[in-house]
């Protein structure tokens, strides 16, 4: 029996973070999308110049019986920079903001409790801006962006930004990765 349960995180562009949770234990889709803002079905032309308020983001389905939202909370926390406000590299704007889109209070609790432990740990040497927010609507963005690294991974911007994300989770995470 699976405990199936979404995970929804923004940490800067959906193709970065896309690959690192896909290669998960437990993890049965993710899916690029946009959330957090105003616009009513937007388009990633819509989003881009950052005026609708979205987050470029990704929708997780996963099973909490073989892998938890803490681990999950906790490979976004290494996967990305979390302290950097509306910004990741070079992708700047609030569409590439660090945020956790909760869907309920346990989850609020979880994230809250993992941020903690990093700053406790000073993990990072400045402070975590990763945003936490309920989960409002979740686009699904257009299909040319799912799995985007899969399709293309000799991409330069996959090759340069997606695949040292994927490969730092797989070297530090190995026993999590299918």
């Amino acid at each position: 029996m699976t405990n199936e349960q979404t995970a929804i995180f923004a940490g800067g562009c959906f193709w970065c973070t896309e690959p690192v949770f896909s290669q998960l234990k437990g993890v049965s889709s993710v899916v690029s999308g946009y959330i957090g803002g105003h616009t009513l079905n937007p388009t990633y032309k819509d989003i881009c110049n950052g005026d609708t308020g979205h987050a470029e983001a990704i929708k997780i389905t996963f099973d909490a019986s073989v892998l938890s939202f803490d681990t999950l909370v906790e490979v976004f926390l290494v996967a990305h920079d979390p302290t950097t406000l509306n910004r990741q590299g070079n992708d700047v704007g609030t569409q590439y903001r660090s945020a956790i889109f909760y869907q309920n209070a346990a989850q609020l609790e979880a994230a809250r409790h993992m941020i903690q432990a990093f700053e406790d740990a000073q993990v990072y040497d400045s402070p975590i801006v990763t945003e936490l927010s309920a989960a409002t609507q979740f686009y699904a963005a257009e299909d040319y962006h799912q799995y985007y690294f899969a399709k293309n991974p000799s991409q330069p911007y996959c090759l340069a930004v997606a695949a040292p994300k994927a490969a730092k989770i797989r070297a530090k995470y190995a026993h999590l990765v299918k």
